[in-house]
């Protein structure tokens, strides 16, 4: 009798369970259909000189969520309710860890100081261009109840650039690697500065905002920057040194590999145990792991990482797209902001014009003085490139989103006016910017950069062979070398070299290092690992 008693309990929850599994399972059948509608249609407009992938994913999802509206009779446009966790667990970590793995080392380092520059002190310019124009400009257009926390919110989620649609739709690595190193880098430390500032804002009390304030701000971000950047490279360098010693590859090739994803996703997660930046430790790591790791695994590992981290960020950033396309006709959040959609509009328009003065007012500026330290006039920043920089980073994206939906709802609602009107201005802002201004970026780009321009930009940021660099740091001084007019130079001393080129410097002193220390410890470049009877001999004797 307990038994059929208890079976009889257990059949309404199977069945409210069933139906809960049911709708999940066709929930996400139709979203991997809609990412492989994407990605076919992507392919049929890649030829187009308008288009691109990102546009094609968002105008997908617009669609898709006036369908679902329509079905559901206007309770619904979107199949899932967005999630911080989701964005910041899964999606983001593949797609800033390609964009360190795949970048152009040398490029990104010789422009370390200028990233840094636009990176982190730009950053904080936007951010309190936006904070103080949103208090002047908002706090007396009876929008809601917003205290000096949620302005000070705005200013960090406004700041964030979308560094994913940036480089799909502006840039080419190879093509303009100086200005691709610069925007990159600038937009990976730009959303780590955002992000920092953003938990830094929720962490202090709001009521007494102060000089000192401020600076444990800028203090807790160098802190979190450097701290965040050495567990990344920890991570990566422990990997080479495992994968180096043991050379897992000469029994299985699947081993090594998922090490590489494994150790790649556990240095940023245990950003999240110690509080630190994900975004530039796992960025980090997949510099150290292209540069170490990478050389270590079987030729066969190469091609299957190489490959695998590509199609994971690729795959991530159509989800982004996708969703924001569906999240814009939240019927939720546009209830609120019905009655005057005036209003909405205006608050949207006032924050793209900030989000467009705050860009400007440090991207010139900080241009002037980068140039002013450069001597070549072929490593200054012209004013198209200037230009193209200051447009690269006006879009908005998934990050904005993340941290409006953080600051502004509760797991995904608000009831409250004032947030909801900030919700869909993000949205309003996020799918303007990418749509328009990513319309507009590629006949704009080819205009200011034309083919000949470019190329003449590649040329003059191709990193310099040792034997020019060492020329360059000697030009300076009389060294131990002899010139064509057989005049005797002196090496000047490190201080002087570091004083007067000091990116060529560290750069020069790093390769020293890089080959007497890094590369016969942890592997890299030639010094691969070699087993009898692996992979990697086996294709060698297959060929002979």
């Amino acid at each position: 009798m307990a038994f059929g008693w208890m079976a009889q309990q257990l059949v309404p929850l199977g069945k409210a369970l069933a139906t809960s599994d049911h709708a999940s399972v066709v929930s996400i059948n139709l979203f991997v259909a809609l990412i492989c509608g994407c990605i076919v249609i992507g392919h049929l407009l890649e030829e187009r000189r308008w288009m691109n992938e990102s546009i094609t994913a968002l105008v997908i999802g617009v669609c898709t969520g006036v369908l679902i509206l329509l079905t559901t009779k206007g309770k619904s446009s979107h199949i899932f309710i967005f999630s911080e966790d989701l964005f910041f667990i899964y999606l983001l970590p593949p797609i800033i860890f390609n964009a360190g793995f795949q970048v152009k080392k040398k490029q990104f380092f010789r422009n370390f100081m200028t990233i840094m520059l636009f990176g982190a002190v730009g950053t904080l310019i936007s951010f309190f261009i936006i904070f103080f124009g949103a208090i002047a400009l908002l706090r007396n257009m009876d929008i809601g109840s917003l205290d000096i926390g949620d302005f000070l919110a705005i200013g960090a989620i406004f700041s964030a650039t979308d560094s994913v649609c940036t480089l799909q739709q502006v840039l080419n690595q190879d093509e303009t690697p100086f200005l691709y190193s610069l925007v990159f880098g600038e937009g990976v430390v730009n959303d780590a500065t955002s992000v920092v500032l953003f938990n830094a804002i929720q962490n202090f009390d709001h009521a007494h905002v102060d000089a000192i304030i401020i600076l444990k701000i800028v203090a807790d971000f160098g802190y979190l920057f450097l701290s965040s950047t050495l567990l990344g490279a920890f991570g990566g360098l422990l990997s080479a040194y495992i994968i180096k010693k043991l050379y897992i590859g000469r029994h299985s090739t699947n081993r090594e590999v998922a090490l590489m994803i494994l150790m790649a996703y556990l240095s940023y997660m245990l950003t999240a145990l110690l509080n630190l930046s994900g975004i530039l430790a796992v960025f980090f790591c997949g510099i150290v792991m292209s540069h170490y790791t990478w050389h270590n695994v079987t030729e066969c590992s190469r091609v299957t990482t190489k490959h695998a981290f590509a199609t994971l960020s690729f795959i991530a950033e159509t989800f982004l797209f996708l969703y924001v396309g569906m999240d814009v006709l939240d019927i939720e959040k546009w209830k609120f902001v019905s009655n005057s959609p005036g209003k909405s509009l205006s608050v949207s328009s006032i924050l793209l014009g900030l989000v467009l003065v705050g860009r400007a007012a440090f991207v010139f500026p900080l241009s002037f003085l980068s140039n002013l330290t450069k001597n070549s006039p072929h490593e200054r920043i012209i004013f198209k490139q200037q230009v193209t920089i200051w447009w690269a980073g006006l879009m908005r994206g998934a990050v904005s989103i993340a941290l409006a939906y953080n600051q502004f709802t509760r797991s995904g609602h608000t009831e409250l006016r004032g947030n909801a009107i900030m919700i869909t201005s993000t949205i309003t802002i996020v799918l303007f910017s990418t749509v328009v201004f990513g319309l507009v970026t590629k006949p704009l780009v080819s205009f200011l950069l034309p083919h000949s321009a470019k190329h003449l930009s590649s040329m003059s940021s191709e990193p310099s062979s040792p034997q020019s660099l060492l020329s360059s740091l000697l030009e300076h001084g009389r060294g131990s070398e002899v010139d064509g007019g057989g005049e005797i130079l002196t090496r000047p001393s490190s201080l002087r070299m570091l004083l007067s080129k000091p990116t060529h410097t560290v750069h020069y002193y790093w390769r020293k290092l890089d080959d007497a220390f890094m590369r016969p410890v942890f592997g890299g470049r030639g010094f691969v690992p070699f087993s009898p009877g692996s992979p990697t001999e086996q294709s060698l004797q297959g060929r002979i």
